[in-house]
Order: C-alpha cells, then sequence, then structure tokens
C-alpha cells in the first residue's frame, strides 16, 4: 500500500527556495532526518515527501530510496533520496509539527496542472486557497 510523508521544509519561504537550494547541491536531493521510517516499503512503493512551506501543504518530491547511516558523531540518521522533480500541490494549510508525519494517498493534496494554475505566482496561489478560491 502506498503511504507518503509530510515534512516542514525548515529554511525555506516559498517553493522556489526549495528549488534554489536543492539546484545549488550538487548530485541527487537527498533530506536527512534522525529517525529511519518503520513503513519504508510502503513509501518506497510510489510515495511522496509532502512539503509545508510558510503552513501549507505545497509540493512534493517521488521518495527513491531510504538509507540509514551513522553520522560522524555516531549518532544514527536516515537519508530520504528524492526525486530531482519537485511537484506543485493544491495548497492546503497545515500547521506547524516536528519531525514528520504519514500521509495516506486519500489525505493528499492533488497535483497543480497548468489549467489549476501551476504557472501562477506562488504567493498568489496561496492567498486563493486560503479563501477557498483554489
Amino acid at each position: 500500500m502506498t503511504l507518503h510523508l509530510l515534512k516542514l521544509c525548515v529554511g525555506a519561504d516559498s517553493i522556489a527556495d526549495l528549488e534554489d537550494y536543492q539546484a545549488r547541491k550538487r548530485g541527487q536531493p537527498v533530506h536527512v532526518t534522525r529517525m529511519v521510517p518503520r513503513r519504508a516499503e510502503d513509501l518506497l512503493d510510489g510515495g511522496s515527501l509532502y512539503w509545508v512551506i510558510k503552513g501549507q501543504i505545497a509540493a512534493r518530491q517521488g521518495l527513491e530510496a531510504i538509507e540509514p547511516f551513522t553520522d560522524s558523531d555516531g549518532i544514527g540518521r536516515c537519508r530520504l533520496v528524492l526525486d530531482r522533480a519537485i511537484v506543485r500541490v493544491r495548497p492546503r494549510p497545515f500547521r506547524a509539527f516536528q519531525g514528520w508525519r504519514y500521509l495516506a494517498p486519500e489525505d493528499c493534496p492533488p497535483d497543480l496542472t497548468s489549467q489549476d494554475a501551476a504557472e501562477m505566482p506562488e504567493a498568489l496561489r496561496s492567498e486563493l486557497a486560503a479563501l477557498g478560491l483554489l
């Protein structure tokens, strides 16, 4: 059964910030977290990492691998290997939380298509979503 992760995108004020950050890094995009997801098999069965940016679920990236490792301080960590494509989703409010959360497929916001305003400026898209117009 496919399952997704929901994570705060700390330090990014927009999807463009996330894209810029990942573009500056060489190689495959990864996100390092402290805990290893217990349901890794379900996450790797077509799952994505959904990013919460400025209080809204705003984008997602496909999960390609989950790699537990030990850092230089001897602390267990987990590397989430992400697809390069950042897919915009229909913005949906979500309050802050620590760590990550599992997200069932039926709870995921739909991807934006060009007809849904994927090309619209992010600030306008967020405002329209907050007003219930998107």
